[in-house]
């Protein structure tokens, strides 16, 4: 009965009260809360940015001022414009429970189309606003759920949804028959054409990307949440037929498309390559046939982009960031410079235009944004906050230690610089190993308010994420799930036989 929402049934409502109850009375009567709470609320006010979105020689970008519920999307005309607000989700709700979702511009940068979350729910509401007013259009788009918003030109634009559930049954209905849309702008949602469904398999989910040089709608297939998918591309143009062609029969690889150029498409894909490679195929012949651009590596790929000229590669190595870069024929690969430990994200750009944004964060380092010019190779600062400490006071350190079955398992281990350990420190030990996902360095400022205790954290890359590709989320999942929990506790014995924590200073968290 716990599964039932807690909006429609009372007894589940009054059991997470009392649950609050009990854990409150608990935690008050802990000493030096309330110097954790002072030390967390300073160091959550720092300015957070989102990355950068170009369109029409205008950027778009959110900002949080530090202690906001949500952050604000802003809009900037030219790189050194003012920045002028779009949307302010703050504004919608007292409760705060309505949040903006995502937004996508329209080729031109005239007009912005955003989903809209209420109450931490899956479904989507979306929206179109113009940019130079900040109107909101007449356009709206109900019952829209695990969906993109991808732009057919500046007229109108793809995205996928279910049928409309039944009174009383939108958080109970099953995710059955996804259908892809187009919706023309200034038309209602009952003029929107349905354009790709698969009636006869219901448990398909389907979502759709048109290239950059709009030629092309790629519709990505899957089921459940392996990442292994089954492809079919439209050709656009001022009259789209509509008519799916298929490119890849069977869901059996991961495909990420990069972009397309012309006929010409690349995607990452793990097809005979289990840490992932480039791949190009020519769709303008009666037989499309892929092609090797960029080799699998040691590290492992985890997003491909082409920015002006060049293709820019984002990889893992041992759990942490690396980015390099060649020509769009996979030429002489160089590295992008990243100076330190952490996760770099973003490297979004557009064929023929070298500028792109990244942003970067790590343990002791809160998301700065940087622009990247691809020709030169050159990082300027975007966007980098004002920080309450000073990140050079902390240390981190990568360790690798064997798990049950001898694999080495890769961990890193925060503190302060110069912190006592001889007796063994209080540490936070956070696992997770699983659904593919690879756990790097990023900034928390709850895990800094520990840091600045004196606390130690420490964060084991489990098998089940994707640090190493297929075979280590392999290694995790289905009959290999004990090797996640052999892999943490091994993580643990070795925090306490090293002497960095000891027994009963050992916390966990996942």
């Amino acid at each position: 009965w716990l599964e039932d929402d807690v909006r429609l049934t009372p007894a589940v409502a009054d059991w997470v009260k009392a649950q609050i109850m009990v854990t409150d009375a608990s935690l008050d009567t802990l000493p030096g809360k309330d110097v954790l709470a002072a030390r967390m609320k300073k160091l959550f006010d720092y300015e957070r940015f989102g990355l950068p979105e170009k369109a029409g020689g205008h950027y778009f970008f959110t900002k949080n001022d530090g202690l906001q519920n949500q952050s604000v999307l802003y809009v900037r005309k030219g790189l050194t414009g003012k920045d002028r607000i779009l949307i302010d989700p703050n504004t919608w709700a007292k409760d705060g429970a309505t949040a903006l979702d995502s937004w996508v511009p329209s080729k031109n940068g005239k007009l912005l189309a955003y989903s809209i979350q209420d109450g931490g729910s899956d479904w989507r509401t979306i929206k179109v606003l113009d940019t130079a007013t900040g109107t909101i259009l007449t356009d709206e788009i109900k019952w829209a759920k695990f969906t993109n918003i991808s732009w057919v030109g500046n007229d109108g634009f793809l995205y996928s949804r279910f049928a409309e559930p039944k009174e009383g049954a939108a958080f109970q209905q099953l995710n059955y028959n996804q259908t892809i849309y187009y919706h023309k702008i200034g038309t209602p949602q009952s003029q929107d054409k349905a354009i790709y469904a698969t009636p006869d398999k219901p448990e398909y989910g389907h979502s759709a990307q048109v290239t950059h040089d709009g030629k092309w709608a790629l519709i990505t297939t899957s089921q459940g949440t392996d990442e292994k998918y089954e492809l079919h591309i439209m050709p656009l143009g001022k009259k789209p037929t509509w008519k799916p062609v298929p490119l890849v029969n069977g869901l059996e690889h991961e495909w990420q498309l990069v972009d397309g150029m012309g006929n010409k498409l690349w995607f990452v894909t793990n097809k005979d390559a289990a840490r992932l490679k480039v791949v190009s195929v020519d769709v303008g012949g009666k037989a499309p046939a892929f092609t090797d651009i960029v080799p699998e590596r040691a590290e492992t790929l985890t997003r491909a982009q082409i920015v002006g000229e060049r293709l820019i590669l984002s990889y893992i190595k041992d759990a942490k960031s690396m980015a390099m870069m060649t020509n769009l024929a996979g030429g002489p690969a160089t590295e992008i410079s990243l100076n330190a430990i952490g996760t770099a994200s973003g490297f979004s750009g557009t064929p023929g235009d070298p500028e792109t944004f990244y942003g970067f964060s790590s343990f002791n380092q809160p998301g700065a944004v940087y622009r990247f010019d691809s020709r030169t190779g050159q990082s300027t600062a975007f966007a980098e906050p004002k920080l309450s400490f000073n990140p050079a006071d902390y240390e981190i350190e990568q360790v690798f230690y064997p798990s049950k079955d001898g694999t080495k398992i890769p961990m890193f281990i925060v503190h302060k610089k110069g912190l006592d350990l001889s007796k063994g420190a209080p540490t936070l030990l956070y696992g997770y190993g699983g659904f593919n996902i690879s756990q790097t360095p990023t900034y928390s400022a709850t895990r800094m308010a520990w840091l600045q205790s004196g606390g130690i954290f420490a964060l084991a890359n489990l098998r089940g994420g994707g640090e190493y590709g297929k075979p280590w989320h392999d290694a995790g999942r289905l009959m290999n799930k004990q090797n996640v929990f052999d892999d943490f506790a091994a993580a643990g014995e070795y925090l306490i036989a090293k002497g960095i924590s000891a027994k009963g200073k050992l916390a966990i968290e996942g």
